[in-house]
Formats: C-alpha cells, structure tokens, sequence
C-alpha cells in the first residue's frame, strides 16, 4: 500500500460480499398432499403406473416414464442410510454442533431417497446400510414442512443388506 493509496498492481486478496436470498416455493397437488401428510405425521409418496417406483417426497409424475402419478402410497418413517456427508465447516447463522451428518435415507416402501439430517449418533459412527427412523416434532409443532421431522437417528435394527439399497446409492 502506498501513501496514495492501495498499489492498483496488487491483487484483490477477499472481498465481503452480504448476501440474502429468499424463495418462494409454490408446491404444486403432490407436494401439497405431501407436506399435508407430514404435518399429520405421515409420509405419502406416489407410485408409477408402469414402473411401480414410489416417489418420496411425490413430483406428480414419475422421471423415468413421463407419466403421471396419482396413485397415493404411505411409506414408514424409518429406513435406510444409502449415502451421507459429514459437515465441518461452520457458516454463518449456523444452528447446529458441527460435525453433523446430512444422509440421504431410502425410506421403507419408497424408491427414491430422502435427504435429511442424522442425529443422536456421532459421526464417525454413521455408515451406509445404517437403518435409522424419524424424529417428529411434537403434533401441536407440526407444520407443512420438513422441518416436522426434527432428524432421523438409529433405530437400533441391524444393518441393511448391501443388495437391498446397492441401486440407491
């Protein structure tokens, strides 16, 4: 730096940039049933007509034959860890103990996994084929969100079989 300033040759070593975003997420019929249906302390998928896959969270229609969905399938609130990552890097506004895990768990009965967060269980502890089930919020805290489902933890069941979930991962 020089009397008259920054050297105009030097780089830009950081810069704080503030920044907020804010969403609007307009659900659509299947996602409201269900978010309805977790606010009851349900989880609904929908089935494919062709291939029989159970989509959950539903998307109205299913990817891999382009055809609608309406046939309404609950699914059981606990399954099977397929993959996961160990968060370590703080950020800002950040409400949770670090290390934490996000998992994507395959629900029993379903097709597609479900992204959330693992808790009540170190780390280094989680693996794939770990079956965990939900942690729901009390019914009076519910409300058409995720959010509903506090976190998964083990269940206590053995392991999944590497064959039951090798198409998931």
């Amino acid at each position: 730096m020089t009397e008259a300033g920054p050297d105009p040759n030097e780089p830009v070593r950081s810069i704080r940039a503030p920044v907020h975003l804010e969403y609007h997420f307009m659900p659509g019929r299947a996602s409201s049933r269900f978010l309805r249906g977790v606010e009851q302390g349900r989880l609904l998928g929908q089935r494919c007509p062709q291939c029989a896959k159970v989509y959950v969270p539903p998307r109205g229609a299913c990817a891999a034959c382009g055809v609608p969905t309406d046939e309404e399938v609950e699914v059981a609130d606990r399954g099977t860890v397929t993959t996961f990552c160990v968060v370590n890097v703080p950020f800002h506004g950040q409400k949770i103990k670090l290390p934490y895990v996000s998992a994507t768990i395959l629900l029993d009965g379903a097709d597609i996994g479900l992204f959330h967060l693992l808790q009540e269980v170190d780390a280094e502890k989680v693996h794939m084929g770990m079956r965990v089930e939900a942690v729901w919020a009390p019914p009076e805290q519910r409300k058409p969100t995720l959010e509903s489902i506090l976190h998964f933890r083990p269940s206590g069941e053995p392991d999944a079989d590497y064959e039951t979930y090798k198409d998931h991962v």
